[in-house]
């Protein structure tokens, strides 16, 4: 069942339920989207993330419960995973302009602000995955949508480019006045770029501020395990990194090589 919002939310789920082949995927589900704000669904593999972002899309029937949508939400899209055949002689224009008639100017501009402008006339199946993230990233703003959707958008990603993406999407919601719903495994990354987390295992665990979040006993007693070993700490950086990992300085020009072979070593927490 499908309803129209109220009370100034752009979409809202109450009592999703979902079962695929008498398994039960998604119970009881709850969550609210609001305005200029960034929700991030965090869960481990097979929790039923992605199965609930077709169904708040529209793109899997409903089963149970009911979702609102503010009528006429502008939705721009980036999903899990786009599979492009090595053979197909496809540029990043090309793949921009399957999206809709955009003009080569909306196409650069959308470019532009994901920095990822120089892929614009390059064979998409060259370009690195930091830049193929940020050209979906781009094909999503092309609809000048009222909320982004991203599901897992720093796949096949570095942790360096990992943390410019989120940070790319933290400024994307302000320059373009949107909502953000994003769904990740990583919360330590995507902490200090999200107002509100929704931890999913099949149910809704807990939800909150992530650093609510973060030390709730459900969070922990699903990935307590996989943060052991792992020096977490809080810092701030004196330099940035482009896409490819290199640091550049606050106008953009590189300083230096990054060593793409290099393993990092810990995992790093952003605090906001």
């Amino acid at each position: 069942m499908n309803m129209e919002m109220h009370h100034g939310s752009l979409l809202s789920a109450h009592g999703i339920g979902y079962r695929i082949a008498g398994r039960q995927i998604l119970n009881n589900i709850d969550l609210e989207l609001l305005p200029d704000k960034i929700l991030t669904l965090i869960g481990p593999n097979g929790a039923g993330k992605t199965t609930l972002i077709r169904l708040l899309l529209g793109l899997s029937p409903l089963q149970s419960g009911e979702i609102k949508r503010k009528p006429g939400l502008r939705i721009g899209y980036v999903p899990q995973r786009v599979i492009i055949e090595d053979t197909m002689p496809l540029r990043v224009r090309d793949f921009l302009r399957l999206a809709g008639k955009y003009s080569v100017a909306e196409m650069q501009q959308a470019l532009v602000a994901v920095e990822a402008e120089s892929a614009f006339a390059s064979p998409i199946q060259k370009i690195s995955g930091g830049e193929l993230q940020r050209v979906l990233l781009a094909r999503a703003l092309l609809k000048k949508p009222e909320l982004l959707v991203l599901d897992e958008p720093a796949q096949g990603v570095d942790v360096v480019g990992q943390q410019a993406l989120y940070n790319l999407i933290s400024s994307l919601r302000e320059k373009h006045d949107c909502s953000v719903l994003m769904v990740s495994h990583d919360l330590h990354l995507v902490m200090a770029a999200t107002d509100t987390v929704v931890c999913l295992n099949h149910h809704v665990c807990c939800t909150g501020h992530p650093e609510d979040v973060s030390g709730h006993p459900e969070y922990l007693r699903i990935f307590g395990n996989t943060l052991e070993g792992l020096a977490v700490y809080s810092h701030h950086h004196d330099h940035a990194h482009d896409i490819h990992g290199d640091v550049v300085d606050e106008a953009g020009e590189q300083v230096c090589q990054h060593d793409h072979s290099h393993a990092h070593e810990h995992a790093h927490e952003h605090s906001s």
